[in-house]
């Protein structure tokens, strides 16, 4: 592969999204904005935030992804995406309806999971101070 090109992996838990070579840029979306990133930039460690990552053939072919939160890693000519769930498309306004309507409601619902969870716990260690003391 020439120096001045990337290779993309793209991983969820259980498979691997994407295995691209000879890519000339990425954008991805991070919790600051959006970050380029392109080959002989210094190697990084970004958190994603649910978005559109975008990545660029070096023949000019442009490729969007709706990625779920995760980690962007580059280290010389590799990039290497970890995120929990990617859906891929050529339509953009489909792709930015999937973000919300899945990504953000999954997060949504994992932030109402972790509160039911935190109250359980406070109940249990409130009922369990009370045995002590009882």
């Amino acid at each position: 592969m020439p120096q001045n090109l990337m290779q993309l992996k793209i991983l969820l838990p259980f498979k691997v999204f994407a295995d691209e070579q000879n890519i000339s840029r990425i954008v991805a979306k991070t919790a600051q904005g959006f970050v380029g990133f392109l080959p002989n930039r210094l190697d990084c460690a970004v958190a994603l935030a649910p978005g559109i990552l975008t990545y660029e053939h070096d023949g000019g072919g442009e490729v969007f992804i709706a990625v779920d939160e995760g980690v962007f890693v580059k280290s010389g000519t590799n990039v290497l995406i970890s995120v929990r769930n990617a859906i891929g498309g050529s339509d953009l306004k489909t792709l930015h309806k999937a973000v919300i309507d899945t990504f953000m409601k999954d997060n949504e619902e994992e932030q109402e999971m972790r509160f039911a969870l935190s109250k359980l716990e406070s109940g249990f260690i409130h009922r369990y101070v009370e045995l002590q003391h009882g």
